[in-house]
């Protein structure tokens, strides 16, 4: 791995948001150009065949096929590693390709995995059929009962895997205190910090091993690119990165390009949406029609001063439950004015989706029951538009539906 250099130094000491516009750029400039170039060249060339070898084999540092490594991927790779406060950084193609790759790298058949029940709906599919076909074990536990993950820990695994906040429903899981407890069995940590963002949670000061974002999400910002990235200590991404050099999910470097552009206004773009988010979460709170609201920043949430304590703010996702189920969810997107409907998340544009159709819609609506997740679940990704807009155009959408369909206002 590289040494340190003076730059990287006052990267580390940097707050976070100069952090997401200078981090891991300077040395991936060339001719004086302000921002990173887009190096498109699939491969390098050498006169000096040893210096070739070399560089292939790992000894020295450089580029000499962009399926191994590339100077963008590269920038966007030291960004991330440096908001996480890792050692080491490997981007991908997808965030489940990210998800895929960092588990497929440590486990083997026989081993064992612990996570719980809430991840998301493509996580849980490799838990559910993936992993049980090469004869691992996986234990899901339920998402809030802190003592049946340690129960199930202490019985031996290989990897606990963790998401926190949860997609969709917003739950929190005290990830110190589990990776504590996998510590002590030999476990490694992974988490899913996607919701959180690097601005809201760096889950390797609470103990963990590996970081995984979809960068599609809140790190690119604009609805308009894929790729993931893991990040941990630099033993273990030399192994995640030989995994991804030989089953190639490398990730483009003009993905990568707009995944930097994006993230310099990471910062602002996360606070404004956990500003609003807040504000939308209470307000629907008061409304008749809405059954729940799941957002940690509310004190009502069962695990708030668990967030309280291992995030700096509490992110731009909520979701609620509406009385009226689908039913409601139909009446009340085409009603919407401020929204795209559509199965993503973190953008500069609000977004609504029901699980049906974002997170989950690789379940059937058995496995979505069993997971806790009602057909009147509706995420809800809080763009940077005016909080007093979004408001607004929520109160006017919710007043259509109660007009259009009588619903129970009891306990409300």
């Amino acid at each position: 791995m590289r040494v340190k250099g003076m730059q990287e130094e006052i990267d580390m000491k940097a707050r976070i948001g100069t952090k997401s516009v200078w981090a891991g750029e300077k040395e991936f400039r060339v001719f004086g150009g302000t921002q990173v170039p887009v190096v498109l060249s699939v491969a390098y060339d050498y006169n000096d065949v040893d210096e070739w070898y070399d560089v292939a084999m790992g000894l020295k540092p450089g580029y000499t096929y962009n399926r191994m490594s590339n100077p963008t991927v590269r920038s966007l790779e030291e960004k991330v590693r440096l908001l996480e406060g890792a050692e080491a950084a490997i981007a991908f193609s997808s965030g489940m390709a990210a998800i895929s790759s960092a588990l497929y790298t440590f486990l083997r058949p026989g081993d064992r995995v612990v996570s719980v029940k809430d991840t998301y709906g493509g996580t849980n599919k490799i838990f559910t059929e993936f992993l049980p076909n090469i004869n691992v074990q996986v234990t899901l536990c339920n998402t809030g009962n802190h003592e049946e993950i340690e129960a199930e820990i202490a019985k031996g695994c290989k990897v606990l895997y963790l998401e926190s906040p949860t997609n969709p429903t917003l739950k929190i899981t005290d990830i110190q205190r589990l990776a504590k407890a996998a510590k002590a069995v030999g476990a490694l940590v992974l988490v899913d910090n996607t919701f959180a963002t690097p601005i809201n949670q760096n889950p390797i000061r609470l103990g963990v091993d590996l970081v995984i974002h979809s960068a599609t999400k809140f790190l690119s910002g604009h609805a308009d690119v894929l790729g993931g990235v893991v990040c941990g200590s630099a033993e273990l991404m030399e192994k995640v990165y030989h995994y991804r050099e030989i089953n190639g999910a490398t990730l483009d470097p003009w993905a990568a390009y707009l995944i930097i552009r994006g993230m310099k206004t990471l910062h602002l773009r996360v606070r404004q949406q956990a500003q609003s988010a807040m504000a939308i979460a209470k307000y629907l709170q008061k409304q008749p029609i809405i059954e729940v609201v799941n957002y940690p920043g509310l004190e009502s949430h069962p695990h708030h001063d668990i967030a309280k304590r291992q995030m700096n703010g509490f992110g731009g996702i909520l979701s609620v439950v509406l009385k009226g189920g689908m039913e409601a969810i139909k009446l009340l997107l085409p009603k919407l004015q401020y929204a795209n409907r559509a199965g993503n998340l973190g953008a500069v544009e609000t977004i609504y989706g029901p699980a049906r159709t974002t997170s989950h819609v690789e379940c059937t609506l058995e496995e979505r029951k069993a997971l806790g997740i009602s057909e009147g679940l509706l995420r809800i990704s809080v763009g940077i538009e005016d909080t007093e807009d979004l408001i607004a155009d929520l109160a006017q959408a919710l007043a259509y539906v109660e007009t259009q369909m009588p619903v129970s206002l009891n306990n409300k």
